[in-house]
């Protein structure tokens, strides 16, 4: 081997970045040894398989060698299999086809049928199943085990199961493959059928097991499979804490996590991202500062993707100021993500100039903007009402950046239009969209209704939600409160005796409140053991307050006509971010913020309290309800009343 190539193969070795392998491509073109089959396929494994954003560059590289081997078809086909674009890895199999030489061996199959799961086209994975029966590979371990993960991807567990079925020896990569398929398929009888069956297990077993019943909601199986567990991994806790995030089990995934440290294990980017999650979910301040001050002993701030769930953290529990400055001390390593992150954040507190200044701040970075980044921009114009701007960045998605609109770009359209009052062009442009539009779109237009009171245009926007998701609950109460604020009283018994009728039970809105690194929640007509006497005696000292000194007066607009006042009083005086509001004036000492997370639009009288008590008991207050911020202070809002 020449001095030449010996110093190829170690600048490659040590190449980790798009820019490096160009410079090392140029020295190797230069010195001649870029025709080198064995430093060719160097080139190819980093481009399509380790370095970030350089499949293109490996596809072009492919293009330039004139006799590629079997193992350099492999390389771009397996990259192109796990791109956004798997599809593609479809044209460079149909290439090696077309050659007398070189022919597809096991590898090829193995990458070939992993794109088909992961574009889920079941038609190309049965072709594809009867290419490698031709060829001789069907029962080869390897290509049987990925026909298992295909077939569970486009939701097809019988030929998932034949498939299995037919493995002379299955291994434990195989068996772990069938467990996974049945819980794709939504068959965790099946999952617990075959784990059970396994004749030997390692870690991803049990690894799966907890991931499907967390993906299932089956959270006390998954405790159970735990607690069953030989050895835990930071896998098998991160999968836990995780799994009770995203199911909304926030103080068991808290508990876990703390366990998880008792243990002596250290967290990884895994387990920091997944209880940072679950914090930003709940709302839980008080636990992501502690958090904060873990990661930064630990010198676990220099993960990007750590920070920028911190970042999303602080934001998302109502403190965008800190999550500022973890921004900004992320100096250069600011990815698109924490561009976006701190995006949503201006945007879901109504910082919309804010919002677009960053956005240009980005761009000028040299960092171009991508699809999820325009869903902040014009969420922030939607909930400032900056109708002109939005309308211009919507304009701009496509013709200077060209990404295509997609339904949630439509939606926050229809959301700008219809918050200004301009229903009727929002109704306009709904009609007019390329693409049908979804419940969400229509929602959007009846939630406006609500506001604006149109009850003309609500009983349209209704039929059309009908036809989509007639049983909604939500629907269904919000054109009875709709009729009720107009007082069309038959309208709402007629709505309300139709959910009767097809019982539809309206969900119920509940509210979070963090107190001493405990989250307790409300849901009105469930009292909360040992605190409920205490809330209802401080409720009813700040509901006689804020009519004394405030000069409150309860609204009644959606509450049934037929019930006497002192009921209709009673009903919007014990909506849950009223208890959990009386329930953090009790607890929590004088000058602290209240933080409330609600799971539903805080609603017009609330909203008022909630403005009373900040002016009469001088409290900050911060609610998140389900569509943005709102800070209350001196007996203002953030929102500016435009909400």
């Amino acid at each position: 081997m020449s001095s030449a190539e010996q110093l190829c193969i170690s600048l490659l070795k040590d190449c980790k970045t798009l820019n490096n392998l160009k410079q090392i491509h140029a020295f190797a073109t230069k010195s001649g040894l870029v025709n080198d089959s064995f430093i060719a396929g160097k080139f190819l494994l980093l481009s399509a398989i380790s370095i970030a954003n350089a499949l293109d560059y490996a596809r072009r590289f492919f293009l330039q060698i004139p006799s590629p081997d079997i193992f350099m078809y492999n390389t771009l086909i397996r990259g192109l299999s796990e791109s956004e674009s798997p599809q593609n890895s479809l044209l460079t199999y149909i290439d090696l086809r077309r050659k007398s030489s070189p022919s597809p061996d096991s590898f090829s199959f193995a990458f070939i049928l992993k794109a088909a799961a992961n574009y889920k086209s079941l038609n190309g994975g049965i072709q594809l199943h009867c290419q490698s029966l031709i060829h001789g590979f069907d029962t080869h371990l390897f290509v049987r085990t990925t026909l298992v993960s295909m077939y569970a991807e486009c939701g097809c567990i019988i030929s998932a199961r034949k498939s299995f079925a037919e493995l002379p020896q299955p291994n434990v990569v195989s068996w772990n493959a069938i467990v996974t398929a049945c819980f794709r398929c939504e068959d965790v009888k099946g999952a617990e059928i075959f784990f059970n069956q396994m004749p030997f297990r390692n870690s991803t077993s049990w690894n799966v097991m907890l991931a499907g019943f967390m993906k299932s909601g089956e959270l006390e199986s998954a405790k159970r499979a735990f607690a069953d567990m030989p050895a835990k991994d930071p896998v098998s806790w991160s999968t836990m804490i995780v799994g009770f995030a995203q199911n909304g089990s926030f103080d068991e995934a808290f508990c876990f996590f703390r366990k998880f440290l008792q243990m002596g294990v250290r967290p990884n980017e895994v387990s920091l991202t997944g209880v940072l999650s679950a914090c930003a979910q709940a709302g839980a301040f008080e636990f992501g500062k502690i958090l904060h001050g873990y990661i930064e002993k630990a010198g676990l701030d220099q993960i990007v993707s750590v920070t920028n769930a911190l970042l999303d953290t602080y934001s998302r529990c109502g403190n965008v100021e800190m999550a500022r400055v973890v921004f900004d001390r992320m100096m250069e390593k600011k990815s698109i993500v924490s561009w976006t992150s701190m995006m949503a954040g201006f945007a879901m507190h109504g910082y919309g100039e804010g919002t677009i200044k960053l956005f240009h701040e980005m761009v000028q970075s040299g960092i171009k903007p991508d699809r999820i980044t325009f869903i902040s921009v014009l969420y922030a114009c939607s909930h400032a009402g900056l109708i002109e701007q939005g309308s211009e960045y919507f304009r701009k998605m496509k013709e200077t950046y060209g990404i295509e609109p997609s339904i949630e770009h439509y939606g926050c359209m229809v959301d700008l239009y219809s918050r200004a009052g301009l229903l009727n062009k929002a109704y306009e442009f709904v009609i007019g969209m390329p693409i049908e539009p979804n419940v969400i779109i229509w929602r959007t237009l009846l939630g406006a209704c609500s506001i604006h009171r149109d009850v003309r245009l609500a009983e349209q926007v209704k039929e059309r939600l009908s036809e989509l998701d007639p049983d909604n609950s939500g629907d269904n109460v919000l054109l009875s409160n709709i009729y009720a604020n107009a007082g069309k009283w038959k309208d709402v018994a007629a709505v309300r005796r139709s959910m009767t009728d097809r019982k539809i039970k309206k969900e119920p809105g509940w509210s979070a409140i963090e107190v001493d690194k405990v989250m307790y929640s409300f849901v009105v007509g469930e009292g909360l053991n040992g605190v409920t006497e205490e809330v209802n005696e401080k409720l009813q000292e700040i509901m006689l307050r804020i009519k004394v000194e405030g000069g409150y007066t309860p609204e009644f607009g959606s509450v049934l006509h037929d019930i006497e006042e002192e009921e209709k009083e009673n009903a919007v005086s014990l909506h849950s971010e009223k208890l959990a509001v009386a329930f953090g004036m009790a607890r929590l000492c004088q000058g602290s913020m209240i933080r409330i997370v609600k799971n539903l639009r805080v609603c017009r009288d609330c909203h008022t309290v909630m403005k009373l008590i900040s002016k009469v008991y001088r409290r900050e207050i911060v609610v998140r309800d389900r569509n943005r911020f709102h800070s209350f202070q001196d007996g203002n809002c953030s929102c500016s009343d435009y909400w």
